[in-house]
C-alpha cells in the first residue's frame, strides 16, 4: 500500500480536508510530520491522528527538508516496500493528482516522479518568477530541462529511501538539491502533468523569499563568486607582473596559471566540495584540461562571432564569456567535482 507523506507547519483545515478526501478516494497510508507547529495546532494533528494517520512530531520548526527526511527515515525503519508520494498540506495537490503520481511510481521505480504544473492563468508572481529562476539554474547545472522544479508533489520507490535521507539541506533547498543530485545517482526524472492550484494567492506558503532563495540559488552564486574573484586576481596579476618584468607573454601566462590554481582550489573546496569531495589527483588533471579546452573554445567563438559574423568586439566577448560560463559550470559539476 502506497504511503502519502505530508510535511506540515502550522496547517489549517485544508490538511484535514486533504486527509478526508484521500481516505474517501483510495486505501492508502498517510504519514503527517508536524514540523514544530506548536500547541496552538495540537487539535489539528490530533484530528489527523484520529482519522488514522501516523503523526510524527518535531518539537521545534526544523524546515521542510528535515520534515521530509524524518518521514523517509520512519518509512525506512518500518520496512516500507510500496513507495511514497509527498504532498503539501495546504490543499494545492488534489487527491486525483496524488493518486496519479502513486500509479506512476509503480511503473517508474528507476527515478523520481514529479507532478508538474504548467503555470497558466492566474499564478502568483513570486511563484511564476521563482519557478522560472530555478528552472534556469537546474538547466545550467545539469544540462537538462524540466517543467516544474518547485513542485512538492513527488513520488519515490522504496529503494530510494536511503538516498533521500542523505541528501543535504534542511529547508526548501532540500527539494532543489534532490533534483540536482538525482542525475549523479543515476535516477531519472519522470514528469506527470497535474492541475495548478493556488489558494488565496499562495499566502499560506512558509517559503521565506530571501533566506530560502539564497539557499536554493547557492550553487550558482558560489560559482559566480569564485569566477569573479579569479578574474579580478588574473587582472591584478597581469598588471603587477607587467610592471615588474616588462614581458607581456610572461605576465599573461603567469597570471593565468595563478588565477587557475586559485579557481580550482575555490571550486573544489567551496563551490562543489561539500557535496562530493574529490581527490586532487582525480580532479586536477581534468580541471586543467578543461581550462585548455575553454581557452580554445574562447578563441573559436570569438573568431566566429567577431570575424565571421561581424559582431562588435565587446558584444562578441560578452556573448562568448556567457556561453563558456554555462559550459564551465556544467562541466565542472558533472565531470570534475
Amino acid at each position: 500500500m502506497m504511503t502519502v507523506l505530508i510535511p506540515a507547519y502550522e496547517p489549517d483545515h485544508r490538511l484535514l480536508s486533504l486527509i478526508a478526501n484521500l481516505k474517501a478516494a483510495c486505501s492508502t497510508k498517510i504519514v503527517v510530520v508536524d514540523d514544530g507547529s506548536g500547541e496552538a495546532y495540537r487539535d489539528i494533528f490530533n484530528s489527523a491522528r484520529d482519522a488514522g494517520c501516523t503523526v510524527l512530531t518535531h518539537t521545534t520548526n526544523l524546515g521542510k527538508g528535515r520534515a521530509l527526511k524524518t518521514g523517509f527515515t520512519y518509512l525506512k525503519e518500518q520496512g516500507d516496500r510500496d513507495g511514497v508520494v509527498c504532498a503539501d498540506s495546504d490543499g494545492q495537490h488534489l487527491p486525483t493528482d496524488i493518486m496519479r503520481i502513486a500509479d506512476a511510481v509503480a511503473s517508474h521505480e528507476d527515478g523520481i516522479v514529479l507532478g508538474c504544473r504548467h503555470f497558466t492563468g492566474k499564478v502568483p508572481l513570486r511563484s511564476r518568477f521563482g519557478n522560472s529562476a530555478t528552472r534556469m539554474i537546474y538547466a545550467v547545472t545539469t544540462g537538462r530541462r524540466i517543467q516544474d522544479t518547485q513542485t512538492g508533489l513527488r513520488g519515490f520507490s522504496s529503494k530510494m529511501l536511503d538516498w533521500l535521507c542523505r541528501i543535504p539541506g534542511e529547508r526548501f533547498e532540500y527539494e532543489m538539491n534532490m533534483l540536482l543530485h538525482a542525475q549523479d545517482e543515476g535516477y531519472k526524472l519522470h514528469e506527470v502533468p497535474i492541475d495548478t492550484v493556488y489558494l488565496e494567492n499562495n499566502k499560506s506558503s512558509h517559503f521565506r523569499p530571501i533566506a530560502d532563495s539564497a539557499k536554493v540559488y547557492a550553487p550558482i552564486v558560489k560559482f559566480c563568486s569564485s569566477s569573479l574573484l579569479s578574474g579580478v586576481l588574473d587582472f591584478v596579476l597581469v598588471m603587477l607582473l607587467q610592471m615588474m618584468t616588462g614581458s607581456l607573454l610572461f605576465s599573461v601566462f603567469g597570471a593565468r596559471v595563478a588565477s587557475s590554481l586559485f579557481n580550482y582550489t575555490m571550486n573544489r573546496n567551496f563551490v562543489f566540495g561539500k557535496q562530493q569531495k574529490t581527490t586532487i589527483f582525480s580532479s586536477a588533471p581534468k580541471y586543467f584540461a578543461l581550462v585548455v579546452l575553454i581557452l580554445m573554445f574562447n578563441y573559436g567563438l570569438m573568431y566566429l562571432f567577431h570575424e565571421s559574423i561581424g559582431m562588435p568586439l565587446v558584444i562578441a566577448k560578452l556573448l562568448t564569456e556567457g556561453v563558456l560560463f554555462v559550459f564551465s559550470f556544467w562541466s565542472q559539476r558533472k565531470f570534475i567535482f
